[in-house]
């Protein structure tokens, strides 16, 4: 069954039209990646399958009672309470049983032998273990440090959190919940690289329905198989995921192009017919065609297909470097001299390479991009520019663009001698046209931004581009494009990135930030990870562990737990019972002592005498067992 269906869907925003008679479906088990230019809608339609808006017109129609996760691109404030009991609100019916569990098993403490507490405990024991009771704990724990949050922030409020570790706490619940349907925007914001294959083996493994929107191209290919693309005010479907869908809007975009020329030629040579024998002998069927003609363009005709809008990037440095662009000396970088965040070996930059430099979030990466730069003094030790080397930085903050300046104004404190006519046809290329180059860097979206600082980087003639996340906020088609100018630029880049994608495509030397060292490794995204799995004998997913494994790992403890706890209450039973047993005992063997000494039969008062001392001392030893016992059960239960 669908879980989801829209049909003619419209929206407007007063007289905006964001999206138009837009048609689709979301089945079970659906893996869909949500993709297109900035500003296409492709947030709004997220949030009309969220109920948080209502199309213009058309009809959507869920499943009864369909249960959806919503994780917008900017969470709101989540409230005062700890990242814990957040997260733990999904589990309140797990807990409140848990509480009944504890709570009968005080009362079994003191009345072990009642059948009915004994029932009770066993069918809410049942339940409890149905809900996965014995591993939401686990599974929290897994959740949230596969996301990248250390134990440390599980005590911490909401409120004192950064928009990027709120972000991944309101994944951490989404996933938690398991809805049937995920709409997430944006996920991978925020995560570093760690964190984004550990949701891509979450996602690989889940049950429901997913629709995601992303520009992270390798993360659409891992975990998508469906295509959605929001262009032009419409939706176009495809199969498949990323590099499947490239190949088919190309493909498409070709066929469309074809069929508007054959209809053209179509045109053209019926117009030229009507024109030359409007007038002569065959005038009756020049006027029949021209109302065939006139039918065609009103009813049947195909408008010319858009090619897509995209920026356009030239980096040519305005002359050569010497062949060492860089090199480090015994360099240590960081804030701190009694803790550096990280020493590098003594290492050389060649004219030509191609270095990305990975690593968890705050490992320093970014630190060391600044020390390179000159904005940050190195700890110890050196770094020489090399001869003739000129630097472009392009930072992920994008900091150096003031919030008042025109997109116009900030292009031209980059290149103050440019001609404005020249700066505006630059800007331009970078799909800034129009009175929008009069836009304030403050009015700008984050993608918009992004191209203002690729503008500036295009002005600045370097041979050595310095690049923090330089696809961050950038549409795919964007990326597509900085990613084939970054392979023909002739000069050095030394690259920070989350994108796998890019890595893989530029990269010659991979520099991996980690334990505060730097290895390198020769080579792209999978020799990196060819590397990572000899090292460390990590997969590279999952960190190590999916929760599914974490979670079959604790069901098995929780197994065994229960198996023992089961033990250890049998026994106690046992026990009980031999103890009572030996206590009716010793009370009978003290009655015929007495009548024994009563008769004056000494012999037969010795003998019971040796008797009773030792089922004391059995009864002591039974009675130290149980102890033992209560103590066991209190640490396993």
């Amino acid at each position: 069954m669908s879980l989801l269906v829209g049909q003619g869907l419209d929206k407007y925003y007063g007289a905006q039209e964001v999206f138009t008679n837009v048609d689709m479906r979301i089945e079970n088990r659906d893996r869909i990646g949500l993709v297109g230019p900035n500003g296409e809608g492709k947030t709004t339609l997220l949030r009309l399958f969220a109920g948080l808006e209502e199309p213009t017109s058309g009809q959507l129609t869920s499943k009864r009672q369909l249960r959806h996760g919503y994780l917008p691109q900017d969470p709101p404030l989540l409230g005062e309470v700890s990242v814990r009991e957040f997260v733990m609100r999904v589990y309140a019916g797990v807990r409140r049983l848990e509480r009944q569990l504890h709570e009968l098993a005080g009362r079994l403490e003191t009345d072990g032998s009642n059948e009915d507490l004994l029932s009770a405990y066993s069918a809410l024991q049942g339940e409890f273990e149905r809900l996965d009771g014995y591993v939401y704990e686990n599974r929290i724990t897994a959740t949230l440090t596969g996301l990248g949050l250390k134990p440390d922030d599980f005590g911490r409020r909401l409120d004192e959190l950064s928009g990027g570790q709120r972000t991944r706490v309101l994944l951490g619940r989404i996933l938690l919940e398991e809805p049937d349907l995920l709409l997430l925007d944006e996920p991978t914001n925020h995560l570093d690289l760690d964190a984004v294959e550990w949701l891509e083996a979450w996602l690989q493994s889940y049950s429901g329905a997913l629709v995601v929107v992303s520009h992270d191209r390798f993360f659409l290919e891992a975990v998508t198989q469906r295509t959605w693309e929001m262009a032009g005010k419409r939706l176009e479907t495809y199969r498949g995921a990323y590099s499947a869908y490239v190949r088919q809007r190309e493909a498409r975009y070709q066929e469309r192009l074809r069929l508007w020329e054959e209809q053209q030629a179509f045109i053209a040579k019926t117009e030229d017919f009507i024109r030359r024998h409007m007038a002569g002998q065959r005038t009756r069927e020049a006027q029949g065609r021209r109302t065939r003609l006139e039918r065609f363009q009103k009813e049947e005709a195909v408008e010319r297909p858009e090619a897509p809008q995209h920026i356009r990037v030239r980096l040519r440095p305005d002359r050569r470097s010497g062949d060492i662009v860089l090199r480090f000396a015994d360099l240590v970088v960081g804030y701190q001299r009694d803790n550096p965040l990280v020493s590098l070996p003594d290492l050389e930059v060649r004219r030509g390479m191609r270095i990305a430099v990975v690593g968890a979030n705050g490992a320093g990466k970014t630190t060391l991009m600044r020390t390179i730069l000159g904005e940050l003094a190195p700890l110890m030790g050196q770094i020489r520019v090399g001869a003739g080397v000129r630097i472009g930085y392009l930072s992920q903050t994008h900091d150096y663009l003031r919030p008042d300046d025109t997109v116009l104004e900030a292009l031209l404190e980059a290149a103050p001698d440019m001609p404005r006519e020249k700066a505006r046809t630059l800007l331009g290329s970078f799909l800034f046209t129009g009175d929008s180059v009069f836009k304030t860097v403050g009015q700008l979206s984050g993608g918009q931004r992004s191209r203002v600082a690729l503008a500036r980087l295009a002005v600045q003639d370097a041979n050595l581009l310095v690049l923090d996340e330089p696809t961050n906020h950038l549409d795919i088609a964007s990326q597509e494009i900085l990613q084939e100018v970054l392979l023909t630029f002739d000069g050095t880049i030394l690259l920070v990135s989350h994108d796998r994608y890019l890595v893989q495509a530029l990269s010659t030397h991979v520099w991996v930030v980690t334990d505060g060292g730097l290895e390198v490794v020769e080579g792209a995204w999978n020799e990196y990870t060819e590397w990572r799995q000899r090292d460390t004998g990590d997969s590279g997913q999952a960190a190590g562990a999916t929760v599914a494994q974490l979670e079959r790992e604790a069901g098995k403890q929780a197994r065994r737990e229960r198996q023992q706890l089961n033990r250890l209450h049998t026994r106690r039973q046992e026990l009980e019972a031999s103890i009572q047993q030996l206590e009716d005992s010793l009370s009978r063997l003290s009655q015929t002592i007495g009548a024994a000494g009563e008769a004056q039969d000494m012999e037969r008062v010795h003998q019971l005498g040796t008797e009773y001392r030792a089922s004391e001392k059995r009864l002591e030893a039974l009675w130290e067992e149980w102890e033992e016992l209560a103590t066991a059960i209190e640490a396993v239960g």
